[in-house]
């Protein structure tokens, strides 16, 4: 047993979508989120601005005795996993091998679409990925940079939101598709608009349910499991605002009692 916190970073907001996945599959618990809105977004900044903005929470989390570390967005994870596996003494995951693990298990997997921030459709990431499990598989690969904007401004469900999937997704309309990987942690946010756009038959693959899956796994296996009898506690932190994380947080977390805080990350941290 183990009662010592999990750290999730997200480059926003979209970490929640981990995070609520998280609080449904365990209860039990303690979580602390950074929200790195003071650097938002991570899908335009360079890979060794990421790294580092990685390195700085990471090294945060550790100070704050977390006894692992989600990184719950896939463009930090395609840049930055590795080095933070390294530079961490704590277990780190990620969301890119989960979420294309969940894409090979669907039983019709042979034509995937994936959705990401421009920053992870550059790395090419989930194309390998998914050609390292399944080499026949055919990848439709898109960047859908702006929508990442569309919730971390909590304008889902709005009918503006709806034109701007339309239009980013339009590419992949008539491709066939057997599934989608929504490849941001801010996509899941969009699940009702994307199956307007593609209909019923796709398969939409949230990366954050295989995530949790395996980080359960992991902390069972390795006894790290908190108490079953008490209350996981959720911490937020925003090295932007605040308040815009702590309304984000109440309103896709369903709980009304969730602070943040604010958080000057020390640069120099290497």
């Amino acid at each position: 047993m183990d009662n010592r916190p999990i750290g999730v970073m997200d480059s926003g907001l979209g970490g929640l979508s981990v995070m609520r996945i998280m609080r449904q599959q365990m209860p039990h618990e303690s979580l602390i989120f950074v929200g790195d809105q003071g650097h938002f977004p991570y899908g335009t900044k360079s890979a060794t601005d990421i790294r580092r903005f990685a390195l700085n929470i990471g090294h945060f989390l550790v100070h704050h005795h977390v006894k692992m570390m989600v990184v719950a967005c896939n463009t930090a994870t395609a840049e930055a996993l590795p080095l933070l596996q390294v530079k961490l003494p704590i277990p780190v995951f990620g969301v890119v091998q989960p979420g294309a693990q969940a894409a090979i298990a669907v039983k019709n997997h042979q034509r995937v679409g994936v959705i990401a921030t421009t920053a992870t459709t550059k790395t090419d990431i989930y194309p390998r990925t998914l050609h390292q499990l399944s080499p026949d598989i055919t990848v439709f690969s898109l960047a859908t940079q702006p929508l990442v904007s569309i919730v971390e401004h909590r304008q889902t469900g709005t009918p503006g939101a709806q034109q701007l999937v339309n239009r980013q997704l339009s590419p992949l309309v008539g491709q066939h598709l057997d599934s989608l990987i929504m490849g941001c942690t801010h996509f899941p946010f969009l699940r009702t608009e994307f199956r307007r756009t593609l209909g019923g038959d796709v398969t939409l693959i949230d990366p954050a349910v295989e995530t949790v899956k395996q980080v359960h796994h992991y902390l069972q296996a390795h006894k790290l499991l908190a108490d079953a009898n008490q209350r996981g506690r959720v911490r937020l932190f925003s090295t932007g605002s605040a308040d815009h994380l702590m309304q984000g947080a109440r309103v896709w977390l369903h709980d009304s009692t969730l602070f943040g805080h604010h958080l000057t990350l020390d640069e120099g941290i290497q």
